[in-house]
């Protein structure tokens, strides 16, 4: 709720601090005061067009700021937005918006007391008041709120989540049918990329350890005869390459001879006899494998050939798809199990379609029968409308919702038709009203400001209190063309809105009738300080609310006196009996 008005250089007003009451709220006093001046301040706070005839003459700049406190509801609604862009205040539970609008045109906007721009201070502003009388606050001459308010007044809540949810799965099964779909001339070039990759590397029929074994036998091939005149020089030493050059076996016969004469002489040297006989065995072994090696040995260009050709191959697949042949290898399982993702994509595409089809039906099902609970609601708002402008001295005033379908070829299907939806279903929705008999029905943003638009609005907020959730209601000339008598019932209406959904009620009224219901009473006025015109208000007391009914009836006699009391003894029983009641009534 708005908690506090602080107005500085706008206008008639130089210097301007407000506090209002949770309640009811009325703001009385003569014609030009500046009544409607401070309506006009809250308008501009919330985002309004701004004027620079309206900063007063002779200044520079005019303030306007405003402080409302928010519910829980509000503010985890307004949490998202204020935290997006940092501007966090000193309470969660408090708001301040400011606007600043100079004489040279500029104009300032600010939340918490930092620069934002004037869109994002209205977005914030729209959920927080509604002022009735120049609509440009007014949520309910926004169509797109009508909708909303029929479901909640039908209690229709759980009915609208369930047409929500299958509208998001609908729109997740066409995100990705339409990816598929986007995609399918870029997915058979992969499926053609992914085939040859594929075929490449099962072509080569690849072992993991396969290139070290072939750089080994590529040594080999390209140095067998060195290898074979090494082995051949190394066999001959051992086994004697002719009568010139001593054998080693020979030499190593000598040795044995001449450690068997030493280990018969000292027995502890047999063990270096053994010792010796075991390396002549294994010298003997090694010669074998030598003349063995050479022989196998052979020069060898066509297998040479091969193996390079071989290695080649494995460089170049290593190229494509990775440093070893295990990396390559990876890379066709890879592409294996890609492949068949893709494959089955084409599965996938038929049951996405024919999900899509089971939704379209579905979400039609649930719309028309959500759409039938609304007609049958709309009927009985519409009454409950009607009845209340009787009410107010608008009998002849007439209310309804009007429906409309939009033809779409890929919507829902409802019965041999296909309907346009959203998340709230097949239908659009808008209030409509006749004001005076004879007219027809137009939409409410079409329908004359003033009082009898005023008086409409109240009807439709009484009507709908419990379920729309705007804190804050301000009304301006609701009480133009109206008497006493149904002053009176428009008091008492105003005032029930506050006792439903919490609402507070700010109205500007010349009716005693109409002001007696007011919990805080404010007398606008203005006078000449130092040759200029300032306006001035006073929160009235007991006394003083006497005083201003009785000037409001037009004079300050007796009788006016005695008229202004009875007005608040009648309020004070009238609210007593609405109070004591389960559930307080706005009628």
């Amino acid at each position: 709720m708005l908690t506090e008005l602080t107005i500085t250089n706008f206008a008639i007003i130089d210097d301007l601090s407000l506090r209002f009451a949770p309640g009811f709220n009325v703001l009385t006093g003569e014609t030009g005061a500046g009544k409607s001046i401070i309506l006009d301040a809250v308008s501009l706070v919330l985002g309004g067009r701004a004027d620079t005839t309206m900063v007063r003459a002779g200044c520079e700049v005019a303030n306007l700021e405003a402080t409302f406190r928010l519910d829980p509801e509000l503010q985890a609604a307004l949490a998202p937005l204020i935290e997006a862009e940092g501007l966090e205040g000193e309470a969660p539970d408090l708001l301040l918006l400011g606007r600043e609008v100079r004489a040279n045109g500029r104009s300032i906007c600010r939340v918490n007391g930092r620069t934002v721009n004037l869109s994002f201070l209205r977005d914030l502003a729209e959920p927080l008041i509604d002022i009735h009388g120049q609509g440009e606050h007014l949520s309910l001459l926004r169509p797109r709120a009508h909708l909303p308010l029929l479901d909640a007044y039908a209690g229709l809540a759980p009915e609208r989540k369930e047409l929500a949810r299958e509208v998001s799965r609908l729109h997740a099964a066409q995100r990705e049918l339409h990816a598929l779909q986007r995609d399918a001339r870029l997915l058979a070039q992969r499926v053609d990329m992914l085939q040859f990759q594929i075929q490449e590397i099962n072509a080569a029929n690849l072992a993991v350890d396969e290139e070290a074994e072939l750089l080994a036998e590529r040594t080999r091939l390209a140095n067998a005869e060195q290898l074979a005149q090494h082995a051949a020089i190394a066999a001959g030493l051992i086994a004697g390459v002719d009568e010139e050059t001593p054998a080693i076996s020979d030499l190593l016969g000598q040795v044995e001879h001449s450690l068997m004469q030493l280990a018969r002489l000292d027995p502890t040297r047999a063990p270096l006899l053994e010792m010796l006989r075991g390396l002549n065995f294994q010298l003997s072994e090694v010669a074998g494998e030598l003349q063995d090696y050479q022989e196998a040995l052979e020069f060898n260009p066509r297998r040479l050939d091969f193996v390079e050709e071989r290695l080649d191959l494995i460089r170049l697949l290593q190229r494509k798809y990775g440093d070893a042949i295990a990396d390559v290898l990876a890379a066709r399982d890879r592409a294996v199990q890609e492949l068949e993702q893709i494959t089955q994509s084409e599965t996938r595409v038929e049951e996405l379609q024919v999900e899509q089809e089971r939704l379209l039906r579905r979400i039609g099902a649930l719309g028309e029968a959500l759409s039938r609970q609304r007609q049958a609601a709309a009927e009985r708002l519409a009454a409950a409308v009607v009845a209340q402008l009787a009410d107010l001295n608008m009998a002849g005033a007439r209310f309804a919702v009007a429906f409309t379908r939009k033809p779409d070829p890929q919507g829902a299907y409802v019965g041999d038709a296909r309907v346009a939806f959203d998340q709230t279903g097949i239908d659009q929705a808008e209030f409509v009203i006749s004001a005076n008999p004879g007219e027809p029905l137009k939409p409410m943003v079409k329908v004359a400001s003033g009082g009898e638009t005023a008086r409409l609005m109240l009807a439709l907020k009484t009507a709908l209190a419990e379920v729309d959730a705007t804190p804050t209601l301000i009304f301006d000339e609701i009480d133009q063309g109206i008497g006493g008598r149904v002053g009176g019932v428009v008091g008492r209406k105003l005032w029930g809105l506050t006792a439903v959904a919490a609402h507070q009620v700010i109205v500007v009224t010349h009716l005693p009738q109409l002001a007696g219901y007011g919990d805080a009473h404010f007398h606008v006025s203005k006078h000449v300080a130092a040759d200029r015109t300032v306006t001035a208000v006073a929160h009235l007391d007991l006394r003083g609310r006497v005083q201003e009914l009785a000037a409001m009836l037009g004079t300050q006699s007796d009788v006016a006196v005695d008229g202004a009391e009875s007005i608040l003894r009648q309020v004070t029983e009238v609210k007593k009996q609405k109070q004591g009641q389960k559930r307080p009534s706005s009628a």
